[in-house]
């Protein structure tokens, strides 16, 4: 199971953070020029990094940058501050530490995001940035002391488990996994891929099934399954499938335990009953595939949430690495399971939220939530 630890580059333009990513990466992955505001989008480049293991690199634009365009792209960094795990920040030793490195230093604090400073540029001017690494893009110099520096910088946790603790060796478990109008062509989505890995990590047995042939699937195992997990978007049709004494969860329920903010999403699901006509609902997807005419979080979720209430709700939707700063318009916000983005970026998303006083809950819980059968999908208090 890959769960990279995500790195970002920041600084000034013209600091070398580009050169520096190139150096840790080993690759001429992003433009180096001695133009200042070469980088405009965030550069990200997987890779292993040893004994931390695998990572992922990100190249941020120059947070000085100016006019119009400018602030865009500090804006664009000010995103990617918030799901990095590590922060580099990239001064240029013949500059020294300036204001907006300082104003960095700062965010980097507010967020309590593990910082390493790396002063480039060490073959031209001596270092003179206190507790900060000397190093040089140009030479190499220092550049294998500041991965190793990078690897120490997060201590080891343990794996969080996805399913782990609920299965064992021998056990088979069910994946109801429907292809339809919004599954990838030839291919299945990464939350489904991520499970029968860890089926198989556990050294038990997966089965995958659309919702047709489910109940043939069950009566032709001879031994109950130990899971039976599922898209959400079938909870319903699954659920009456699926006999009430086998365990039954989904795939964004599990993602949302993985991810760390399943708590956030029970305690907060309750808030759906509350919701009064007009009120406004930001509905968040972690990645930005492409919709079609019956997607989940646009079409299926608004639908059945108004159902549910009987009445009408207003909805906002953002997607991808975009979330809001200020979340003061919305009664609720409805997130994925976040299997594109790191834990962080979804935990920092919860933390936001309810630092702001709005809700924050997940789609697999809101659908069970909003079918009756929440408490039966948190397999009666194993997942909480």
């Amino acid at each position: 199971m890959i769960h990279r630890t995500h790195i970002g580059l920041f600084g000034r333009r013209n600091a070398g953070k580009s050169s520096l990513v190139n150096a840790i990466t080993g690759q001429a992955l992003s433009v180096v020029s001695s133009t200042p505001g070469t980088t405009t989008d965030p550069v990200r480049k997987t890779m292993e990094l040893l004994p931390l293991g695998p990572v992922m690199v990100i190249d941020t634009p120059g947070f000085d940058d100016e006019g119009a365009l400018g602030q865009l792209r500090v804006k664009k960094t000010r995103e990617i501050l918030r799901e990095v795990d590590i922060a580099v920040l990239v001064v240029d030793c013949t500059v020294g530490l300036t204001g907006v490195d300082q104003e960095l230093i700062g965010l980097f604090e507010q967020q309590s995001t593990p910082c390493l400073i790396a002063a480039n540029k060490c073959d031209l001017a001596p270092c003179e940035v206190a507790y900060a690494l000397a190093c040089s893009a140009l030479t190499g110099q220092g550049i294998h002391e500041l991965k190793e520096s990078l690897a120490r910088l997060i201590s080891q946790k343990a794996q969080p488990a996805l399913l782990a603790d609920l299965i064992n060796p021998g056990d088979f478990v069910v994946l109801v996994t429907p292809i339809d109008a919004s599954a990838p062509k030839d291919r299945m989505i990464l939350p489904q891929v991520q499970t029968i890995r860890a089926v198989l990590d556990t050294n038990a047995v997966s089965v995958a099934t659309q919702v047709p042939e489910l109940a043939q699937v069950l009566a032709t195992l001879k031994t109950p399954p130990a899971l039976v997990v599922t898209d959400s978007q079938v909870f319903k049709e699954v659920a009456e499938i699926v006999p009430s004494h086998i365990p039954l969860t989904s795939f964004s329920i599990l993602f949302a335990r993985y991810k760390g903010f399943l708590g956030a999403a029970i305690e907060s699901v309750n808030a759906l009953q509350n919701l009064t006509p007009g009120t406004n609902i930001l509905i968040v997807e972690g990645c930005t595939h492409h919709r079609q005419c019956d997607d989940i979080g646009t079409v299926k979720l608004p639908r059945w949430i108004e159902a549910k209430l009987g009445h009408t709700i207003a909805f906002t939707f953002c997607a991808g690495h975009e979330f809001p700063e200020d979340l003061s318009p919305y009664a609720l916000v409805l997130h994925c399971g976040g299997c594109m983005l790191n834990a962080r970026a979804v935990q920092l998303r919860r933390d936001e939220a309810l630092a702001q006083g709005v809700p924050f809950t997940n789609y697999g819980v809101a659908i069970a939530w909003l079918q009756g059968i929440l408490e039966r999908c948190l397999l009666n208090g194993r997942l909480q």
